[in-house]
């Protein structure tokens, strides 16, 4: 397959929306972590924002693209224990 469908874009927003919905920080506000904790969850957020505005504008490409910057901002703070993330359906795990 070499497009991306509307099925497939909706899917990716469903999984990286419940991922940021359920998404803890497992540092402490004291962590030096903290900071990288804050940043990450940022990312993610933002570039969620960014796939949403590039759907309405009808491209998929970009909004998938930043779907996938989104979690991957997600699943790096789960590996690096910043964020805590149980289900291995939402979360990359080592």
């Amino acid at each position: 397959m070499r497009e991306i469908t509307e099925e497939k874009l909706q899917r990716y927003f469903k999984i990286t929306r419940e991922a940021l919905e359920t998404l803890e920080i497992a540092v402490h506000k004291k962590s030096l972590l903290y900071s990288v904790a804050k940043d990450f969850l940022t990312m993610a957020r933002s570039y969620y924002s960014d796939a949403e505005y590039y759907y309405k504008k009808g491209d998929y490409v970009t909004a998938f693209a930043a779907l996938n910057y989104a979690h991957g901002f997600i699943d790096a703070g789960v590996r690096l224990g910043v964020f805590k993330g149980e289900d291995d359906r939402l979360f990359a795990f080592g």
